[in-house]
């Protein structure tokens, strides 16, 4: 059966798959998103916390990915539970380091202007400093996700949804002709979930962004 043969008669499939995995991706970008921005907000005038929280999250990203979901099956089982909680980790460093900084290339001649008007720190913060770190933490955002798309095939090896089951698959029957259309489908499928996510992210990042502030 020619791979596009294949695509024809498993679409269905494929396409609940591609669904799954976009929705895996998602559901942890959106924890780690304002976990994220929290623990930057938290740290980024302090130079020490500062320090820590980013180390931290490093760690994390250097973890093999293999490893990480193996480590999470004893404490939560299988399936979403150790996917989300395994991408959620990948993806604060980005989002941390960009929101950070973001908010420490504000100009501070702006916020002296503001506390000169009376604004106090978290309306300062909220009004003028977030606005502006906008575009840095977006596209913070945005390669947590791309880094998310890729790793969350991995969650396969341990329950999870998503397009790494087809990967797996393909891998698995090595020497048969439906191994190639078995992996091929799921890694064309990531790749158009990533592609489809950016020009979002792009999209996203244009209709919020403030006229004159450019990330």
């Amino acid at each position: 059966m020619s791979f596009f043969d294949y695509l024809q008669a498993n679409w269905p499939r494929l396409l609940d798959l591609t669904i799954q995995h976009a929705v895996l991706v998602l559901i942890s970008v959106g924890i780690a998103t304002p976990l994220g921005v929290a623990l930057a907000v938290a740290t980024y005038r302090t130079e020490t916390p500062r320090k820590l929280v980013l180390a931290v999250a490093g760690v994390f990203l250097t973890i093999p990915s293999f490893a990480l979901f193996g480590l999470l099956i004893a404490p939560l089982g299988l399936g979403y539970p150790p996917a989300v909680v395994a991408l959620v980790m990948y993806g604060l460093l980005p989002i941390i380091r960009n929101t950070i900084t973001g908010l420490r290339g504000v100009d501070p001649s702006i916020t002296e202007s503001a506390l000169g008007m009376g604004m106090g720190r978290w309306r300062r913060l909220l009004r003028i400093e977030l606005p502006l770190a906008w575009p840095v933490i977006i596209a913070g955002i945005r390669v947590a996700t791309l880094i998310n798309v890729g790793i969350a095939a991995i969650a396969a090896y341990v329950g999870g949804p998503g397009l790494g089951s087809q990967i797996f698959s393909g891998l698995s029957r090595i020497g048969f002709p439906v191994a190639v259309n078995l992996a091929l489908s799921g890694t064309l499928g990531i790749v158009l979930i990533a592609i489809v996510l950016d020009a979002a992210y792009v999209a996203l990042g244009r209709l919020t962004t403030a006229k004159g502030i450019h990330g």
